[in-house]
């Protein structure tokens, strides 16, 4: 087989060279882009002269401690960022919406920590509501290109993972998605006020949690 190969007219040998050549370039090139895709930072930086918007409700707001002690501030103190606690106690998706566009037009955030949704799932409100409130944030976030982390609430069964929603949410709008982060501090009794919201305590890990996955989706 050697010897055949070795026989073959020159034009040929050159052609066949240049077949090589050709695939092991797009080789290299899609190998590349492979690549350039795993280290993809999801999240644009965040500096120290931007602001994160924490928009949400009572846990946003620090409902069960004071606010130096809710996560916002905490966040803000460990990132070195300015963190403004845009959180407001009992609101549903629907009056968050209401609000959405001033809070973004005062603020100007460049990352925005979506938390919302807790409220429609206690009234039993409707699940495809809430859904359609929330998206049409992400959206208007998005088309201000303003990065975003949605956090799942979990169903009243405060045991569960995060409602369904909140994961469509994710897939459709394609948003670094927390999905456990709440449910997994509301099973431990030593981080709660009372039975959905958090201490002094539960919310500095909330804010630990937060500032770690910043960090590796390339905010911080």
């Amino acid at each position: 087989m050697a010897n055949n190969y070795l026989k073959l007219p020159i034009q040929q040998h050159k052609k066949m060279q240049m077949y090589k050549n050709y695939y092991l370039a797009i080789f290299l090139f899609i190998i590349t882009v492979l690549l350039t895709a795993c280290n993809a930072k999801p999240l644009q930086a965040v500096s120290t002269s931007d602001t994160i918007l924490a928009f949400g409700d009572s846990l946003t707001a620090g409902y069960g401690t004071t606010l130096e002690n809710s996560y916002p501030s905490v966040l803000a103190e460990l990132s070195g960022r300015s963190v403004i606690n845009a959180g407001i106690s009992g609101e549903t998706t629907s009056e968050g919406l209401l609000r959405f566009t001033e809070v973004l037009d005062q603020y100007n955030p460049k990352l925005i920590i979506l938390l919302e949704g807790g409220n429609d799932i206690l009234q039993n409100l409707s699940f495809s509501e809430a859904k359609n409130n929330l998206s049409l944030m992400l959206l208007e976030a998005k088309s201000r290109n303003i990065s975003i982390l949605l956090i799942g609430v979990p169903e009243k069964n405060l045991f569960s993972s995060a409602a369904p929603i909140y994961a469509e949410l994710a897939n459709e709008h394609d948003v670094i998605f927390a999905k456990d982060l709440m449910s997994k501090l509301l099973k431990s009794p030593s981080l709660k006020s009372d039975s959905i919201h958090l201490n002094a305590k539960g919310y500095r890990k909330m804010a630990e949690e937060i500032f770690t996955l910043l960090q590796a989706n390339g905010a911080l």
